[in-house]
Order: C-alpha cells, then sequence, then structure tokens
C-alpha cells in the first residue's frame, strides 16, 4: 500500500477509535441522574474515562452552597471549575451542588444537582401507640347529608355555622363524652326543637342553635355531621432521635388531625396489643390496643403525607438495638430480604422477615418508595400479612432504617407499600433546612387516607 494510503487508513482508525470513545463516555454521562441524593461522606461516582485525552479534556463546574463541599484526596476544592482527574470526588458539607460536566470546556456532557444530606442516626420503634386527637367533646371531620321523608337533603349544623375542625363540647347545656354521646343527645333534644350547641371555633368557644331533621336512613334526628372523637386508633412508632427527643410514626397523613389548628395536633400514648383480627383479601385485619396513658406520651406536632411527627417526653428503647443505627438513602436500599420490628401481642417488639420487591424511583417525594411483602410464616398465621395498627412499623436491612411499613394491598394483604425513611426524617426537623429539597413544594402535597374509618360517627 502506499504511503499516503496507509496514512488515511492510520486516521481513519484514530477516528473510529475516539468516536467510540466518546460515544461510551457520551453514553455514560446521559445516564447519570438528573438529581443525586448523598450522605456526607459519600462519594461522587463519575463514570471512569478510559481515554487519556477524554480524561485531560474533561471540565467540572461548581456551584455550591459551601466552599469546600469537595475534597479530592483529602484536599477541599475551593475552586468553582476544576480538571477532571479521574479520582472520585468525596462530598463534606451538607448543603446543595449544582454540577456541569463539559468536555475540553465547550461540550456539555451532564448538568447534575446533588443534594448532600448529613449522616443521621436514629434508633428504631417498632412500639404500638395510641394517637389521640387533641380535642375537648368531638371534633368535626365533615359534613353529612340529611335525607328527609320526600328526598330532600338539608345540612342544618353547615347552614348554621359549624365548619370542620370546629370542636362540638356541649350539646344543650350537658357535656359531651363521645360521638355516641353526641349521637344521643341530638337524637333526643332533637324530638323537642332546636338545639343549643356550645363548640370551639378558631380557638374560640361560642353558642351556634342548629335545628335537628329526621333522617329517614338512620330513623333518627341528625344535624349532618361527620364527627370523631379523641381516640383515632393504632399505629407504630417509626424511630426515636435521643438529642432532639423527636419521634417519626405511621408513615402516612391522618386527615382528621389535618383539621386541627395549632402547634399540638394532638397526642400519643402506649398502646398494648390486646387481639389481632386477621387479614384477608378484599378485608384488611387490624390490631386491637388498650391504651395506657401514663407510660409512653408524646406530642404530635407535624401531620403529613409522611407519618406523624413530635416529641417524647421519656426516651425510647429498643432492646435490638442498644445504640442508634444509621438512615438509608433510596440509593442504598436493595430488592431483597429485610425486617420489620413490630408488636403482635402486648408490648413485646419482635422482628420479623420480609421482602422489598420494589425500590420505587421518585423524583418528588411521595409516600409510596417501597413495594414489600410479608414472608415470615408466623406474623402470616398471626395477623395474615399487614394489618391496621402495623403502620410505621420500621423495616430494617443491612443495619440501616430504610423505611416504614405504610399501606396494604386490599386484594393481597401479604403485600403492601412502605414510605422511606429519607423523607420522614426531613419532615421530622432532624435535618436542616439548607441541607433538604424545597419541603415547602411537597408539604402542601396531601393524600386522604383515613385510619379506622369505622370509628367516626354520623350526626
Amino acid at each position: 500500500m502506499p504511503p499516503k494510503g496507509r496514512l488515511v487508513q492510520r486516521l481513519l482508525l484514530l477516528v473510529i477509535v475516539l468516536s467510540t470513545s466518546m460515544t461510551t463516555a457520551f453514553y455514560s454521562y446521559l445516564l447519570l441522574p438528573d438529581e443525586q441524593k448523598l450522605l456526607v461522606g459519600d462519594s461522587l461516582n463519575l463514570p471512569k474515562l478510559t481515554t487519556p485525552k477524554l480524561v485531560s479534556g474533561l471540565t467540572v463546574y461548581v456551584e455550591s452552597s459551601k466552599n469546600g463541599a469537595l475534597q479530592i484526596n483529602g484536599c477541599p476544592i475551593n475552586e468553582k471549575i476544576y480538571k477532571y482527574t479521574g479520582e472520585t470526588p468525596v462530598v463534606t458539607e451538607p448543603g446543595h451542588l449544582n454540577l456541569k460536566l463539559k468536555l475540553f470546556g465547550i461540550i456539555p456532557l451532564k448538568s447534575m444537582m446533588v443534594d448532600v444530606l448529613p449522616q443521621i442516626k436514629v434508633i428504631p420503634g417498632g412500639h404500638s401507640v395510641g394517637v389521640m386527637l387533641q380535642t375537648e367533646g368531638v371534633i368535626v371531620v365533615g359534613h353529612s347529608p340529611v335525607y328527609g321523608e320526600k328526598g330532600q337533603v338539608f345540612y342544618p349544623a353547615r347552614e348554621a355555622g359549624i365548619s370542620l375542625g370546629d370542636s362540638l363540647l356541649q350539646i344543650n347545656g350537658v357535656k359531651i363524652k363521645n360521638e355516641k354521646h353526641a349521637a344521643e343527645l341530638i337524637d333526643q333534644y332533637g324530638k323537642k326543637g332546636p338545639l343549643e350547641i356550645l363548640i370551639k371555633q378558631g380557638g374560640k368557644k361560642k353558642t351556634v342553635h342548629v335545628t335537628p331533621r329526621f333522617c329517614q336512613d338512620t330513623q333518627s334526628f341528625r344535624i349532618g355531621l361527620y364527627i370523631r372523637d379523641n381516640a383515632a386508633g393504632v399505629g407504630t412508632i417509626t424511630f426515636y432521635e435521643p438529642q432532639a427527643r423527636k419521634f417519626g410514626a405511621l408513615g402516612h397523613m391522618i386527615v382528621d388531625l389535618d383539621i386541627v389548628s395549632g402547634k399540638n395536633k394532638g397526642k400519643i400514648v402506649k398502646a398494648e396489643i390486646q387481639g389481632i383480627k386477621p387479614g384477608k383479601r378484599g378485608e384488611p385485619g387490624e390490631k386491637i390496643g388498650l391504651f395506657i396513658a401514663d407510660e409512653l406520651k408524646g406530642n404530635i406536632e407535624v401531620n403529613s403525607n409522611f407519618g406523624i411527627f413530635g416529641s417524647l417526653s421519656t426516651p425510647l428503647k429498643n432492646p435490638y438495638f442498644k445504640s442508634s443505627i444509621p438512615i438509608a438513602l433510596s440509593s442504598q436500599i436493595k430488592e431483597g430480604p429485610a425486617e420489620i420490628i413490630t408488636v403482635i401481642l402486648g408490648d413485646k417488639l419482635e422482628k420479623f422477615d420480609i421482602n422489598i420487591l420494589r425500590v420505587l424511583p421518585q423524583h418528588q417525594p411521595t409516600g409510596k418508595g417501597l413495594v414489600i411483602q410479608i414472608t415470615d410464616p408466623r406474623l402470616l398465621k398471626t395477623t395474615g400479612g399487614i394489618i391496621q395498627g402495623m403502620s410505621g412499623s420500621p423495616i430494617i436491612q443491612d443495619g440501616r432504617l430504610v423505611g416504614a411499613v405504610t399501606h396494604v394491598f386490599v386484594n393481597d394483604p401479604t403485600k403492601g407499600y412502605g414510605c422511606l425513611a429519607e423523607w420522614m426524617v426531613l419532615e421530622a426537623g432532624l435535618v436542616h433546612k439548607e441541607a433538604s429539597i424545597d419541603r415547602g413544594f411537597w408539604r402542601n402535597l396531601r393524600f386522604s387516607y383515613r385510619i379506622c374509618q369505622n370509628m367516626i360517627g354520623k350526626l
């Protein structure tokens, strides 16, 4: 072959090699996520480039909320731009990092936002608790139509100015004990005419006059309300942070608490499990608990999509964990074996085997980050799977708290959803707001989930 032909051949071979290398490089960087969450001390894993010229040509532009948030070989990177040399950067400060990766300073490869969270350790829960609304009398949780004899629809309480979140304290001077007592008083005095009801609205007490209507459905006098007394049901504590004395529980919202005004929305107390109603296909089971108010106590301060959160008056202990364990990020959770901690008799905490079937990708926080399945034979025999009252039971994998049991699949009670622990610690206030994502956006996301619906009374 002539010298000129050999030169052309070599040039073509060089172009093919470089093109292949660059295509691989582009592809590997395009596969990087747009957003990452890391813990302080974690490595920022960038794809390894095997072509020296590409390595030397890669430039990383860093925008950080703090200087020195990245280190290479123990040396902080304080510059806004640095040349990538193949070394693995380590995140050292909580906050936000915006990274822009460019080849030869002009060819954009990837833009990536990195959320760096501090290392957080908590004591896992598993303790059964009774959730109680912070109300005297009964609380209004909804309006209900009253159907008359000729099919008319009446809303007597709403027309009298009674609103969602109000508390009914007295009816015709008689203090209301619970929802059943309220229904009895309305039917008894409703036969005689208008009622004088003392309510608490917006923190102030006032008297309203309501004319009950005879309901054809219930064959009793009603004023058109759904009410709830202060017992909201049984749940499970997910974690306890001993320094701040903060707890997280349930892993989902209690709608009734969301309409209670003020910082202290309710309280939790110890619950002893007296019995189990096993779940079956199409019919969720439940824990039957007895509230014990003189032992474990806590105030509920936050009620969100990711559970209820607040402070405990006494430290929480777990016999399986003498010290705190770390929280797992979603990237650290694997499909496969894990354990939950919960109570099925009395107040004894027990471990049970489960399987994490899926870790659901979450570009924005939601209450369903895991799909799990109960595999423990004894728990399946006792409960049939996931039951009401198990919500909040901590999920442990590889020595980390990965989440909490939240929902059951009605058609298959052995399976259900779990909430990611990383969202729960943010809601609990254990991470400074600078180190978290925009919490205001997802705090406003609400979904309706009502526990113990059979405990809601109709007036």
